[in-house]
């Protein structure tokens, strides 16, 4: 117990040092929100990365859909890795630097402003963001506390509130390089706790053959007899396996925490050594968190499941002291970076997006910084709040935030960066649908908010060029000027371009 203290206490200091270091360099609000469009490779592909797997990912979904899917979960580790990590930044990553530097745009919403010509979209969109980023924040604390608690017996409350004041205390003082260097050391300390725990998953139950062994002798209620379905190449559920792996890998595309760490990159050297970087990190961490979240049956002894506290209790068990401490370390680490992020997003969004646009006006830049803090601060409070709420189901808080983002921006942004004639009113019916839809399943239930989230996703896809076929097109000069930035001329060097000519 000395020991796991000390290592989290030392996380502490070092998180809270950085963050109190990098204070000087957050003095503007651009150096707040984007560290001054100056974040090199390892940075950028770390903060995506973790701000992408959190303790939702290692403790709710891996434990959940661990414990449905078996090892036939790891399709969505894929998935997180080729779709949400490596197309994300080959599809989004240079376009949207370019764009929205080109723009001016430092948020999801003020892009949306400036690219469709409408201050009504920013302000519905800023709206939209503030309310669903709660409830997957909140979704975070829930699954680090809860990991927390068992781990060290004390109150599930407690824990929130010790996570709250540490993601206040970094993301708050240091702004996004406080962030960005933090997310660095924890990405560094996440791969590390991942090697570790698969391995002392698979050691407790004889190793790799002997896991999947013990595995093979449970069967499904929807395969009665078929013992090996758990450790089968699609699982009991395929189609519901399908919407986990659309959810978490299609989803990051369009959340707006995900997509900002584009906004920051550096430059183009940056994009494709941060691609690389930010994949392998994806194959390494989502793929172990639901590879071993399909072996947490393997300890659990009660006859129904509490999701939740499913790796939990696999970790106290499988794990000695030593090692337990830093897979706490790990999922700390993950899920602060992640918390930080999210604060940040939404700080920033409801203080440019949302005060400035209904006062009409910029707020001068040092007092914007300041109502930035303050509204972070808000933020992580409201989370805290959700987060201390019993019976929210941490799947159930992500599926409805990523659900209604994705949902409502995934199409709308992804089309405004390549195609000039996405039209402001198919913006307005992606919006509408994608929050409409997985707000009116919130409280009518007709499917899991999994399904949901993925269908509204796949929705906003289809929308957006449908309706912006049949209605009034944008005016050509001004779509031409925006995407003017692609043909700006800039300098390289030979050994990267060939010369024309």
């Amino acid at each position: 117990m000395f020991l796991k203290i000390l290592m989290i206490a030392l996380f502490f200091v070092i998180t809270v040092a950085v963050g109190l270091f990098y204070r000087k360099s957050a003095q503007s609000s651009s150096d707040f929100m984007l560290g001054g469009r100056n974040v090199g490779p390892w940075l950028s592909a770390f903060a995506y990365g973790t701000t992408y797997f959190s303790a939702t990912v290692f403790v709710g979904y891996a434990g959940q859909f661990g414990w449905g899917f078996g090892t036939s979960a790891f399709w969505a580790g894929l998935g997180n890795a080729f779709i949400g990590s490596l197309l994300a930044w080959v599809l989004l990553g240079r376009r949207t630097r370019t764009m929205t530097k080109w723009l001016n745009s430092s948020t999801m919403p003020n892009y949306f402003e400036k690219r469709y010509d409408s201050k009504a979209l920013k302000i519905a969109a800023a709206i939209i963001i503030v309310i669903f980023l709660v409830p997957y924040s909140a979704s975070v604390y829930k699954g680090l506390s809860g990991l927390f608690a068992q781990c060290f017996d004390i109150s599930f409350n407690w824990c929130i509130v010790g996570m709250a004041v540490l993601t206040a205390a970094f993301v708050i003082a240091g702004g996004y390089m406080g962030t960005a260097v933090n997310t660095f050391i924890q990405g560094l300390i996440m791969l590390v706790g991942m090697v570790l725990v698969i391995h002392g998953v698979l050691s407790a139950n004889g190793g790799l053959m002997g896991s999947l062994t013990e595995l093979s002798k449970y069967s499904a209620e929807s395969a009665p007899g078929f013992n090996g379905v758990y450790t089968s190449m699609f699982g009991p559920d395929p189609i519901s396996l399908l919407a986990v792996v659309i959810l978490t890998s299609v989803g990051p595309l369009g959340l707006p925490q995900m997509v900002n760490k584009f906004y920051a990159i550096k430059n183009e050297k940056a994009i494709k050594l941060g691609t690389v970087i930010s994949t392998a990190f994806a194959v390494i961490i989502a793929g172990g968190s639901y590879f071993i979240g399909a072996f947490g049956r393997l300890f659990w002894e009660e006859e129904k499941p509490v999701f939740d506290m499913l790796v939990p209790n696999m970790i106290t068990k499988a794990l000695p002291d030593v090692l337990i401490g830093l897979v706490l370390l790990m999922v700390l680490s993950a899920s602060i970076s992640s918390l930080a992020s999210l604060a940040l997003t939404a700080g920033s969004t409801f203080a440019v997006d949302l005060v400035e646009g209904i006062r009409g006006k910029k707020i001068g830049n040092k007092k914007e910084v300041v109502i930035i803090k303050i509204l972070c601060g808000v933020f992580i409070l409201i989370s805290v709040i959700v987060a201390i709420i019993p019976n929210n189901l941490i799947t159930a808080l992500m599926g409805l935030s990523w659900g209604a983002l994705s949902g409502a921006f995934l199409g709308p942004f992804i089309y405004g960066l390549y195609w000039k004639k996405t039209t402001k009113a198919s913006v307005w019916a992606s919006m509408i649908f994608g929050v409409g839809f997985v707000v009116a399943n919130q409280f009518l239930a007709f499917t899991t908010p999994t399904i949901a989230g993925s269908i509204a996703m796949i929705a906003s896809i289809i929308i957006v060029p449908l309706v912006s076929l049949i209605t009034p097109k944008p005016a050509e000069n001004e779509v031409d000027k925006i995407f003017a930035c692609y043909e700006e001329k800039v300098l390289a060097p030979a050994k990267e371009v060939l010369e024309e000519e």
